[in-house]
């Protein structure tokens, strides 16, 4: 299967080492990251010059402790310094001016400046998201106190360039779906996640896994996932992607995940695909009540209101937490929840989240499970991932697919089409109508296990608050106008 990778995918596949080499790790680099640059550094076979790439990381990548150094670069020396960061925009309404900031440096708009001529050649790339990955080139404008009024010193944008050095074709992804088995193509998926296939037991251990990619691909897709240690949760949420944020512990509070008041900024909803609280069962909520009437809202709607401002976003909130063996629910008697946090011990909270993911059935992780050998390239497999959340034909096909039983539950009928969604753009993205996919392999991979994990939710609803109980989900199934026997 290497061969048909390579030949479909070319040079958006690398090699990956992360079983026998400890280099890699060493260098402490999100994934898209570490394969942004083995797309730079490595020659057909694989190999780089490891010298040449540490010195890369040391110029261009800097930690968030040499901050103070870099300025000194900067204001003092006078010096032009590059670095691969993340970056955001503002433009001031009542001046014009345009300002940015580095939020992994602390760096606000209220000490940069980006001059027009900057900005008129960078301004289509700066403005396509909240934040966006590059290669900065900043300096310095010295204050001017003779000027009316007097111009304070600011640390300036010289250039920039699009951290991503290729463009996405997403129908060229699509189409190539057509020359890989299902299983294979599940393969694929591990690698791209750095994930090795074959040290997976059972197509459920892999499956399982790949759930967790889910809102990544989705629009407002909220899940719950209660796992051992050592499964790999906190890795895939916050080290595989650029488009998440991963929260793990401490403090949490309405204006951290929506909207500041006194600062007039939006929060992290607004700014990612995918919130996920980590450790969730170590998180505090400044505010109980507050926090859980504006996640009600949001998880319902996309909307929340924080006084006078109402945001809309469309990222999908995981909740995360571990699980001891003994609190495991295998027959639907055991309240898995108990060890949440209070704002999570209401029903009509949780209702609105759309499915649970069993993370028992995922195995802890150990050197088998680590990717060594050519894999898709991480950074390109999770842009292609963020740019299919926009597309909806998939949910026109499952609208079709779906045969919805008489009076099923709204919040049930959504849950289900949604994951059912999510699983189709995952495992077949090759599918623009019904015809495209077998009966059989749509409800095995999409419409069962959608069903599935919500039928959990419904089952610990029953356990919170006696309303719920004995309400099982509806019995969704495959209209029968669609029942074909399409080929993979």
């Amino acid at each position: 299967m290497i061969e048909k990778l390579k030949k479909c995918f070319d040079d958006m596949v690398v090699y990956k080492d992360l079983k026998t080499s400890n280099f890699l790790s060493a260098l402490s680099l999100p994934s898209f990251m570490r394969d942004w640059l083995l797309h730079r550094f490595e020659d057909e076979s694989g190999e780089f010059n490891e010298d040449e790439l540490v010195e890369f990381v040391r110029k261009y990548i800097p930690r968030k402790e040499d901050w103070t150094a870099i300025k000194n670069r900067i204001i003092k020396e006078n010096e032009r310094v590059k670095l691969l960061a993340k970056i955001s925009v503002d433009i001031d309404i009542g001046t014009g001016e345009v300002s940015f900031a580095l939020p992994d440096f602390g760096l606000t708009s209220k000490q940069t400046i980006i001059e027009d001529m900057v900005w008129d050649f960078c301004k289509n790339e700066l403005v396509k998201g909240r934040e966006t990955w590059g290669m900065l080139e900043l300096g310095y404008r010295p204050p001017d106190d003779s000027a009316k009024p007097k111009l304070p010193g600011k640390i300036r944008l010289i250039s920039f360039k699009n951290f991503c050095p290729y463009s996405i074709d997403l129908d060229y992804y699509k189409d190539v779906r057509w020359e890989f088995s299902t299983a294979e193509w599940i393969d694929v998926l591990l690698g791209a996640v750095d994930y090795n296939a074959s040290g997976y037991k059972s197509e459920e251990e892999k499956l399982t896994v790949l759930t967790r990619l889910l809102p990544f691909l989705e629009k407002r897709l909220n899940l719950i996932e209660l796992a051992p240690k050592g499964t790999g949760k906190s890795y895939l949420f916050g080290r595989v992607s650029r488009f998440g944020w991963l929260s793990s512990g401490g403090v949490m509070s309405r204006a951290k995940m929506f909207y500041d008041m006194s600062k007039r900024t939006e929060g992290l909803v607004s700014g990612n695909d995918f919130i996920t609280l980590d450790e969730v069962q170590t998180i505090s909520f400044t505010d109980i009540d507050e926090m859980r009437a504006a996640l009600k809202g949001y998880l319902e709607f996309g909307v929340y209101t924080v006084g006078n401002y109402e945001g809309v976003a469309d990222a999908g909130v995981i909740l995360c937490g571990n699980i001891s063996k003994e609190t495991m629910d295998f027959d639907g008697t055991t309240n898995m929840f108990e060890e949440l946090p209070a704002v999570f011990h209401e029903s009509a909270l949780i209702e609105r989240f759309h499915g649970f993911i069993k993370g028992w059935h995922i195995p802890r992780m150990n050197d088998d499970l680590k990717i060594s050998g050519w894999a898709l390239n991480s950074e390109y497999f999770c842009a292609i991932l963020h740019e299919l959340r926009s597309d909806t034909t998939y949910r026109a096909v499952v609208d079709k697919l779906v045969r919805v039983p008489e009076a099923a539950d709204t919040r049930d009928t959504e849950a289900v089409k949604r994951i059912a969604t999510a699983y189709l753009k995952l495992l077949f993205p090759n599918v623009r109508k019904p015809e495209d996919i077998s009966a059989r392999n749509f409800n095995r991979y999409c419409l069962r296990r959608a069903c599935a994990m919500r039928a959990t939710i419904k089952l610990q609803l029953g356990i919170l608050d006696s309303e719920y109980r004995g309400k099982d989900i509806p019995q969704f199934s495959v209209s029968e106008v669609y029942n074909n026997e399409a080929n993979e």
